[in-house]
């Protein structure tokens, strides 16, 4: 089940995001996604956020929005390769008839699922917070 995201689901939502960066993006040190945590604890609150429940009412993902911007799509480890990222990501569609984002390129899984997803490549660049080379992807309802 996908809902809006409460106040009281922040404290799952930041574990979710912590681990899911640590877990994807192996190739940036620890220290950096750490020293994040506290921006972003800042920063959920402000995104339109929604979570996935599985059947016993964990929250086992979540979308954030900025506008048009997928500021982030995170899943907890145990339940990927089951939808839920198809599911939030398709929410999100629903909501929206374009939508962007950035991937990082060393995020193979990420980029692949994206594109299975009707995203598309839209320029390359380089992260300025940590130097790692990404993707800007969109998708268009509208092909």
């Amino acid at each position: 089940m996908i809902r809006r995201a409460e106040p009281s689901d922040l404290g799952a939502v930041l574990r979710i995001w912590l681990d899911a960066n640590l877990d994807a993006h192996a190739f940036i040190p620890a220290e950096y996604w750490q020293g994040c945590r506290g921006l972003v604890q800042e920063m959920l609150p402000q995104a339109e956020l929604y979570v996935h429940q599985d059947p016993a009412g964990w929250i086992d993902g979540f979308l954030g929005l900025e506008g048009n911007y997928v500021a982030g799509l995170f899943v907890r480890q145990d339940a990927r390769s089951r939808g839920v990222g198809r599911e939030l990501l398709d929410c999100a569609k629903a909501h929206r008839t374009q939508l962007s984002l950035s991937v990082y390129r060393k995020n193979e899984r990420a980029a692949a699922f994206y594109q299975r997803e009707g995203f598309v490549v839209l320029a390359a660049g380089v992260d300025a917070n940590t130097g790692e080379p990404e993707y800007t992807m969109a998708w268009n309802r509208l092909g």
